[in-house]
């Protein structure tokens, strides 16, 4: 007995709008095998329906040679994306960093017998404590898909050894010195390739940067900066003081090239 495949009257079940869909009903007839139930109404049924490409099909038995078939249709776009796609999430929230000098200092009070601290926070007598503040950060993942030949225990050890290095070239919109890769998640999905997410935070770099009398720093954006205090005398207050004498910019941590992680710059 040949394998038919009807549609029933009871189908084109559909929804518009950004979540446009449509499901195909069918009465698939001569066989007691699903495979062959699966295969002939993949077979018989559109692959495209009212511009929605099918999504899946679906059988089930209902009596002796005799399967309900539903062949859903949606937007390729609502679809679990293909491999070689992509997306895209950013943060602007910002980071947390403590810091030992102000940018300026607006008033003082008495402002005759303040001593100035040339910018110092929160300075005791053998301390300066600072403050800490928001300054900018932007965190953003990309998250791609990538076929399983391309991930293998090669390319999953580039990942690993990139992860905590600072790009040394410009990435994703950023200048080198102020990428900084967090790392990658990943997982093997159904359909044999891996959906792996890319995590990086951003820091600017700055240039002509001044702490108290110290003028003309440069630092890139995840280089780390501390300043020296030594006492010194304030004459018109008549008190010693804390004042910053020298700045250093530490290197934390390392450059690499971010092209081995084989998502584009």
């Amino acid at each position: 007995m040949p394998v038919t495949v009807r549609e029933k009257f009871q189908s084109r079940d559909s929804t518009t709008g950004d979540g446009a869909q449509v499901e195909l009903a069918y009465i698939i007839e001569g066989t007691d095998d699903d495979v062959v139930a699966k295969t002939a109404m993949e077979s018989d049924s559109p692959g495209s329906h009212d511009g929605l490409t099918r999504e899946s099909v679906h059988v089930e038995p209902i009596g002796p040679g005799l399967w309900d078939g539903r062949a859903r249709y949606s937007r390729p776009d609502a679809q679990s994306p293909s491999t070689g796609g992509s997306s895209f999430s950013f943060d602007t929230g910002g980071g947390t960093q403590h810091i030992t000098q102000s940018i300026q200092t607006i008033q003082t009070h008495p402002v005759a017998t303040a001593p100035d601290f040339g910018g110092a926070i929160g300075v005791t007598h053998d301390a300066v404590e600072g403050v800490d503040i928001t300054i900018p950060v932007y965190q953003f993942s990309e998250t791609h898909y990538l076929p399983d030949a391309a991930v293998t225990n090669a390319y999953r050890g580039t990942l690993f050894r990139l992860t905590g290095k600072v790009n040394d070239a410009a990435f994703k919109g950023t200048a080198a010195g102020e990428c900084l890769f967090l790392g990658a998640s990943g997982a093997k999905r159904g359909q044999g390739d891996w959906e792996i997410a890319f995590s990086f935070a951003a820091s600017p770099n700055a240039t002509g940067l001044t702490v108290g009398s110290i003028v003309g720093i440069d630092k890139k954006g995840w280089e780390y900066m501390w300043v020296r205090y030594a006492d010194g005398e304030d004459a018109n207050a008549k008190a010693i003081v804390k004042k910053p004498v020298s700045v250093y910019i530490e290197k934390v941590y390392e450059e690499a090239d971010f092209a081995g992680l084989g998502i584009g710059t």
